[in-house]
């Protein structure tokens, strides 16, 4: 789900895709794959999401951490949260980008 994480986060900070693939240094398709879960990101490109929106790392990856623990709360129960709340940051993001300027 961090896949859908560094979407909302680009959407919130009201960038493009090309827009962050260019301070990514990488192409609008590459990005595209990753916010759509197609393509997996490594540790280099969670430091430069982590530099752009100054952002520790690890709050980037806090949703994929905590997903694939296994504590007492069952795994579906975690996957529904963790689902709600990223519905909730993209709901705001998508509201922000509604509004009139």
């Amino acid at each position: 789900m961090i896949h859908r994480a560094l979407k909302t986060m680009r959407l919130f900070h009201s960038l493009t895709q090309a827009e962050l693939a260019g301070k990514l240094e990488m192409s609008k398709s590459y990005l595209s794959e990753i916010e759509s879960g197609k393509k997996t990101i490594g540790f280099e490109l969670l430091e430069k999401y982590s530099a752009i929106f100054d952002i520790p790392v690890s709050s980037l990856v806090f949703f994929s951490e905590n997903l694939d623990r296994k504590e007492s709360v069952p795994e579906r129960f975690r996957y529904v949260v963790a689902d709600k709340i990223l519905s909730v940051m993209e709901w705001v993001a998508l509201k922000d980008d509604a509004k009139p300027a």
